[in-house]
């Protein structure tokens, strides 16, 4: 009988795991997403103006508006 119990504990223990992991990528799904059309948002940015986004939001300068200066 003891036996049979151990094995039914672990059975649940395995499906609260699952359980747990299922909820997680859950969570995670829709974050990924965000950081994905993010990701896309940037990469258009990029394409469209020809330079990198980090010069587009002013965080590094274009090497023609350093030589300018």
């Amino acid at each position: 009988m003891g036996q049979h119990n151990d094995t039914v504990k672990h059975g649940m223990d395995v499906l609260a795991a699952i359980a747990a992991i299922s909820s997680f990528l859950q969570l995670l799904t829709p974050i990924f997403g965000l950081i994905g059309a993010v990701w896309t948002l940037m990469r258009i940015a990029e394409m469209v103006s020809g330079k990198p986004f980090a010069v587009l939001i002013g965080r590094k300068k274009d090497d023609a508006d350093a030589k300018q200066e």
